[in-house]
């Protein structure tokens, strides 16, 4: 039964890969974590950051999906403005120049260090990320077939935390060593570059499935 939804996942999880990995506010707040208070401090965030998508997953598939699913005028302004996203993404993106800031913090802010409250950070900081919500209106509710079952959509939802989580642990990490800070600082726009053309590639063909 899954075959028949393999290229539907596939594509979404693509473009949802290049959202997590391109740096927002849950990529700052586990690189803050990390850096200032150590590994388990930036692991609990990470995880935290993980559950929080869950937030967007049961809005989108139990709620707005719904509605948008009954009409196709709906269903089409939310491909456009999926379109408009992923462009808006890439652009941005394509002219990323060399230094990414974010990484300056500063140590004396009082900031909770327990593993619960490191948890509730990265929990509240992805279910309150513009940026997440505008990825499940736009995207998941347009790249996900409006005749997929609940169950395997709940299977996508399930899967975008567990790579949140993985994504953001790894990058927890990373970050814990300077030398990986100090070549993410060097080249980390090309590779933002090499992102932002994938993404816009993907904006123009959602704007071809448009009716």
């Amino acid at each position: 039964m899954l075959d028949i939804y393999a290229s539907e996942f596939i594509a979404l999880a693509i473009i949802h890969i290049l959202a997590v990995i391109i740096p927002g506010p849950d990529f700052t707040i586990t690189v803050r974590q990390s850096i200032v208070y150590g590994r388990t401090t930036g692991l609990m965030t990470s995880l935290g950051i993980g559950a929080g998508i869950s937030v967007h997953v049961v809005y989108t598939v139990l709620g707005v999906g719904l509605i948008i699913a009954q009409s196709d005028i709906a269903f089409s302004i939310a491909k456009i403005i999926g379109a408009i996203y992923l462009s808006y993404l890439g652009v941005n993106l394509l002219r990323s120049k060399k230094n990414v800031e974010n990484l300056k913090f500063d140590s004396t802010k009082n900031m909770p260090v327990n593993n619960k409250k490191a948890f509730l950070i990265g929990f509240m900081t992805n279910a309150l990320n513009p940026k997440a919500t505008l990825f499940f209106l736009a995207i998941f509710t347009t790249v996900v077939s409006q005749n997929t079952p609940l169950a395997i959509q709940s299977l996508y939802g399930v899967w975008m935390c567990v790579v949140n989580a993985l994504w953001f642990m790894l990058v927890s990490l990373l970050f814990s060593y300077q030398r990986v800070r100090e070549l993410f600082l060097n080249l980390g726009h090309w590779f933002e570059r090499i992102m932002g053309t994938l993404l816009l590639g993907f904006a123009v063909k959602l704007i071809f499935t448009i009716n």
